[in-house]
């Protein structure tokens, strides 16, 4: 399952039009449960929006009194009250347009900020199987362009509950003034809806498409990002830009196909609009004159039907915008539904619920694959005692990260059991097994920030002295200290101004500061260049004494004093023993030994 799929599109026998239904139907729903913690801000929203429309509505009546008044036989005290009147209303228009407006703009951030909250925490807990078959870039596109689109929506949602409350009001209004002048003017309603039911179904459908090319587009972009070396390094540039441009091409076609579609109410709203109001003007005038009813009746008719039209083309031009949110709010919903198949289960404890852990691992006939039809490892068995260092070795594919994988329980085996110290992996808190299980990756990860708080990361309760000890112990204090700011130093994204080595030693402390009982070391030295491997190799040894350690390596070197080494082949153990009983044995291990090669990726298996 990509992205691009989740949770389905249609159903058998659904159509088009059905299907939008309900994605708009479900994704509206999904967002009024966001909002529901905010009823009362909502509430004042609404009410903001109300009293606008009501100031709305009293101005063209002020007007039409303000002109009966000038030229009928009230006298100037009814004028000057009705223009005092006319004054406060447009103060109070201020007042109100400015509240309306800023309750509907706190609503949408509070909402905004709990869905991006919920999308981070969800992003966090799902396994890292969905992220191995799902393009970054598309994650990224749904936590910010389509939560942008979202927000603009939220932020006017409540205008178009004034706005319909607006279009009811003038139309119930003119219908009170007068209703043979209401009557003639409102017929333009019906070719305005027949016009919108033609339309819908077409705008629909070119929304949704601009919103999955742009998922496209941003997925290719944020693709290239991340793999910029691997582009410049093989003169890819053109190519890559090339198939760039074909997937930007196709989304700058539907963008503009769904711009074209957005923008015909716009003219029909106020094209409907001038013959409403050559209709009033014809019509209107005619009345007048003859004495049937008042010259300031007639005008505010005028102003009450430019109004009419503004909710109407407004809730159009909303409509755009709710096409948009739909589209994004079900692609966001998506992401949120992606099922969290790791998980603590009802009954999981810690793995130290009675006391310290002897730190054993175990492999029971474990069957594991990526895909179902494809199995990374075959009834695999092997156990690993406390404090023991074990070494996997074994030519790329076969299965040294899976097992490291389903030992902090980053995957589900498909067969079999994964015991730590004797308890089954799925029967412990996810929490307890990170505690007690580290893993040294290949190429650390370093985050935005100090050198500090990196070494710190998984160690919160760590203070200056931990962090410092740990450095010292796997010798990475001195180039710490020639840092401009020590360890206070911040580091830029990923820790890129850093040398490997530096950084290997950087995950090294940070590894020695959380005190785990379980070590991984995945590739930790493959990377690693000669002038600090010596360090490197030092600070290993203070990190692994006293713990239980799985290596994983191609070094020969690496693993030679191994307590026992494991060899895989194709997911399964075809050697096991300590360095000199598989030379012995004349195997696998040992004919990588007689080449004198470096690496068993240098193997032909």
């Amino acid at each position: 399952m990509s992205v691009a799929d989740f949770g389905g599109r249609g159903t058998p026998g659904e159509t088009g039009e059905e299907l939008f239904a309900r994605i708009e139907s479900g994704a509206l729903r999904r967002i009024g449960a966001f909002l529901r913690p905010y009823r009362r801000p909502l509430s004042g929203a609404i009410a903001a929006e109300l009293g606008f429309v009501l100031v709305q509505l009293a101005i063209p009546d002020a007007i039409r009194r303000a002109i009966d008044s000038a030229v009928g036989k009230s006298g100037s005290l009814a004028l000057d009250t009705v223009l005092l009147g006319f004054v406060a209303l447009i103060g109070a228009n201020a007042v109100v347009s400015y509240l309306q407006e800023v309750t509907a703009a706190r609503l949408a951030q509070r909402v905004i900020f709990d869905l991006r909250r919920a999308m981070f925490a969800h992003l966090q807990d799902v396994s890292l199987a969905f992220f191995d078959r799902t393009h970054v870039g598309r994650i990224m596109s749904r936590l910010q362009g389509d939560v942008n689109a979202l927000q603009e929506f939220m932020e006017s949602s409540v205008t178009a509950i004034g706005d319909l409350a607006l279009l009811f009001g003038i139309s119930a209004v003119l219908i009170a003034m007068d209703w043979r002048l209401a009557l003639l003017t409102l017929t333009v309603l019906p070719i305005l809806i027949g016009i919108r039911a033609v339309w819908l179904p077409s705008a629909k459908r070119a929304f949704s498409h601009a919103r999955d090319t742009s998922s496209i587009v941003n997925s290719a972009l944020a693709e290239n990002i991340h793999g910029v070396r691997a582009v410049q390094g093989a003169r890819r540039e053109s190519l890559n830009l090339a198939r760039y441009t074909v997937k930007a091409n196709a989304n700058h076609g539907a963008q503009v196909d769904a711009a074209r579609i957005s923008q015909i109410m716009v003219p029909t709203v106020d094209g409907l609009t001038g013959v409403a109001l050559a209709v009033i003007v014809i019509l209107g005038g005619r009345l007048a004159l003859a004495g049937d009813i008042d010259v300031g009746v007639m005008i505010a008719f005028v102003f009450y039907v430019q109004r009419l039209f503004d909710p109407i083309r407004n809730v159009s031009m909303q409509y755009t915008m709710l096409q948009r949110a739909v589209a994004a709010a079900h692609r966001i919903f998506e992401v949120l539904d992606v099922p969290v198949a790791i998980r603590d289960r009802a009954d999981a404890v810690a793995l130290d619920a009675d006391g310290p852990i002897e730190p054993s691992i175990e492999f029971r006939r474990v069957t594991f694959g990526y895909a179902p039809d494809r199995p990374a490892l075959h009834d695999l068995s092997f156990v690993v005692a406390p404090r023991q260092m074990v070494a996997l070795v074994g030519p790329t594919g076969s299965g040294k990260t899976s097992i490291a994988a389903l030992i902090h329980r980053f995957y589900e085996v498909d067969q079999g059991q994964v015991l730590i110290a004797d308890r089954d992996v799925r029967e412990t808190t996810l929490a307890s097994l990170g505690r007690h299980v580290a893993i040294v990756l290949q190429e650390p990860f370093l985050f935005t920030g100090t050198v500090f708080e990196n070494i710190r990361n998984a160690s919160s309760w760590a203070g200056a002295e931990d962090i410092v000890r740990a450095a010292r112990a796997v010798k990475a204090h001195e180039f710490i200290m020639a840092l401009p700011q020590g360890y206070d130093t911040v580091l830029d994204q990923r820790g890129q101004t850093l040398s490997l080595g530096q950084r290997q030693l950087l995950s090294f402390a940070r590894a020695l500061v959380a005190d785990s009982r379980i070590l991984i070391l995945d590739e930790a030295t493959a990377s690693v260049d000669s002038f600090i491997e010596a360090d490197i190799q030092a600070a290993l040894r203070v990190l692994l004494a006293g713990r239980t350690s799985i290596i994983i390596a191609h070094r020969l070197a690496t693993v030679r004093d191994a307590d026992r080494i494991i060899v895989l082949n194709h997911g399964r153990i075809v050697e096991q023993g300590r360095h000199a009983e598989l030379i012995a044995q004349g195997g696998l291990y040992a004919d990588l030994n007689r080449r004198n090669v470096a690496s068993f990726d240098e193997l032909d298996d």
